[in-house]
Protein backbone atom coordinates (compact mmCIF):
# COMPACT_ATOMS: atom_id res chain seq x y z
CA UNK A 1 0.00 0.00 0.00
CA UNK A 2 1.57 3.44 -0.96
CA UNK A 3 2.00 6.45 1.86
CA UNK A 4 -0.94 8.23 -0.21
CA UNK A 5 -3.59 5.35 0.42
CA UNK A 6 -2.80 4.67 4.25
CA UNK A 7 -3.90 8.39 4.58
CA UNK A 8 -7.14 7.70 3.21
CA UNK A 9 -10.30 6.81 5.04
CA UNK A 10 -12.03 4.00 5.04
CA UNK A 11 -15.21 5.74 3.99
CA UNK A 12 -12.34 6.44 0.79
CA UNK A 13 -11.35 2.79 0.37
CA UNK A 14 -14.22 1.16 0.55
CA UNK A 15 -16.31 0.92 -2.40
CA UNK A 16 -19.65 0.37 -1.04
CA UNK A 17 -19.22 2.86 2.10
CA UNK A 18 -17.99 5.18 -0.31
CA UNK A 19 -21.54 5.29 -2.37
CA UNK A 20 -24.11 4.76 0.39
CA UNK A 21 -22.52 7.26 2.77
CA UNK A 22 -23.24 9.91 0.34
CA UNK A 23 -27.78 9.10 -0.01
CA UNK A 24 -27.68 7.13 3.33
CA UNK A 25 -28.39 10.25 5.68
CA UNK A 26 -31.48 10.97 7.14
CA UNK A 27 -32.81 13.15 4.36
CA UNK A 28 -31.78 12.03 1.37
CA UNK A 29 -33.75 8.51 0.58
CA UNK A 30 -37.18 10.74 1.31
CA UNK A 31 -35.75 13.56 -1.60
CA UNK A 32 -35.19 11.01 -3.70
CA UNK A 33 -38.51 9.21 -3.44
CA UNK A 34 -40.77 12.77 -3.07
CA UNK A 35 -38.89 13.17 -6.71
CA UNK A 36 -39.65 10.03 -8.38
CA UNK A 37 -43.25 10.90 -7.28
CA UNK A 38 -42.93 13.80 -9.62
CA UNK A 39 -41.62 14.15 -13.18
CA UNK A 40 -39.79 17.66 -12.25
CA UNK A 41 -40.12 19.68 -9.00
CA UNK A 42 -39.16 23.15 -7.57
CA UNK A 43 -37.37 23.29 -4.28
CA UNK A 44 -39.79 25.10 -2.76
CA UNK A 45 -41.99 22.61 -3.53
CA UNK A 46 -40.46 20.26 -2.33
CA UNK A 47 -39.32 22.03 1.07
CA UNK A 48 -43.48 21.69 1.38
CA UNK A 49 -43.62 18.46 0.93
CA UNK A 50 -40.78 17.81 4.23
CA UNK A 51 -41.74 20.55 5.93
CA UNK A 52 -39.34 19.55 9.13
CA UNK A 53 -36.22 20.07 6.88
CA UNK A 54 -34.24 23.52 6.54
CA UNK A 55 -33.93 25.11 3.57
CA UNK A 56 -29.84 24.73 4.30
CA UNK A 57 -30.42 20.76 4.86
CA UNK A 58 -32.57 20.54 1.42
CA UNK A 59 -30.07 22.30 -0.89
CA UNK A 60 -27.04 20.45 0.81
CA UNK A 61 -28.78 16.69 -0.31
CA UNK A 62 -30.07 18.40 -3.41
CA UNK A 63 -25.98 18.95 -4.18
CA UNK A 64 -24.80 15.89 -2.99
CA UNK A 65 -27.36 13.59 -4.47
CA UNK A 66 -26.82 15.87 -8.18
CA UNK A 67 -22.79 15.21 -7.61
CA UNK A 68 -23.31 11.85 -7.26
CA UNK A 69 -25.49 11.79 -10.63
CA UNK A 70 -28.83 10.73 -8.82
CA UNK A 71 -30.58 14.12 -9.66
CA UNK A 72 -30.65 16.70 -12.48
CA UNK A 73 -30.78 20.33 -11.54
CA UNK A 74 -32.38 22.11 -14.80
CA UNK A 75 -32.05 25.98 -14.93
CA UNK A 76 -34.37 28.02 -17.21
CA UNK A 77 -33.49 31.47 -18.04
CA UNK A 78 -36.42 33.33 -17.41
CA UNK A 79 -37.46 36.41 -14.94
CA UNK A 80 -37.20 35.28 -12.09
CA UNK A 81 -35.14 32.50 -12.54
CA UNK A 82 -36.94 28.74 -12.23
CA UNK A 83 -35.44 25.81 -11.11
CA UNK A 84 -36.22 22.50 -11.15
CA UNK A 85 -34.86 18.95 -10.07
CA UNK A 86 -35.71 15.55 -11.41
CA UNK A 87 -34.01 12.22 -11.22
CA UNK A 88 -31.83 10.72 -13.36
CA UNK A 89 -32.16 7.29 -14.72
CA UNK A 90 -29.60 6.67 -11.92
CA UNK A 91 -31.30 8.11 -9.39
CA UNK A 92 -34.67 6.23 -10.77
CA UNK A 93 -32.65 2.63 -10.58
CA UNK A 94 -32.53 3.54 -6.69
CA UNK A 95 -36.11 3.81 -6.10
CA UNK A 96 -36.82 0.00 -6.41
CA UNK A 97 -34.45 -0.48 -3.69
CA UNK A 98 -35.63 2.06 -1.47
CA UNK A 99 -39.25 0.46 -1.97
CA UNK A 100 -37.86 -2.67 -0.55
CA UNK A 101 -36.00 -1.30 2.31
CA UNK A 102 -39.51 0.86 3.18
CA UNK A 103 -41.46 -2.63 2.78
CA UNK A 104 -39.24 -4.60 5.18
CA UNK A 105 -39.27 -1.80 7.44
CA UNK A 106 -42.92 -1.94 7.60
CA UNK A 107 -42.86 -5.56 8.08
CA UNK A 108 -40.36 -5.58 10.84
CA UNK A 109 -40.75 -2.49 12.84
CA UNK A 110 -43.41 -3.98 15.18
CA UNK A 111 -40.45 -6.64 16.11
CA UNK A 112 -37.94 -4.46 16.05
CA UNK A 113 -39.20 -1.74 18.56
CA UNK A 114 -39.83 -4.94 20.31
CA UNK A 115 -36.46 -5.91 20.96
CA UNK A 116 -35.51 -2.35 21.56
CA UNK A 117 -37.99 -1.63 24.01
CA UNK A 118 -36.61 -5.34 25.49
CA UNK A 119 -32.73 -4.36 25.47
CA UNK A 120 -33.22 -0.88 26.52
CA UNK A 121 -35.31 -2.75 29.44
CA UNK A 122 -32.33 -5.16 30.16
CA UNK A 123 -29.76 -2.58 30.20
CA UNK A 124 -31.37 0.10 32.37
CA UNK A 125 -32.02 -2.35 35.18
CA UNK A 126 -28.15 -3.58 34.43
CA UNK A 127 -27.25 0.19 35.47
Amino acid sequence: MTKKEENKSIIEICPIRNVIARFGNKWALLVIFILNENDSIRFNQLARKIPDISTKVLSSTLHILEADGLVKRTVFPEVPIRVEYELTETGKSLVPIITSLTEWAQNNKKSIMNHRKKFENSTSKSD
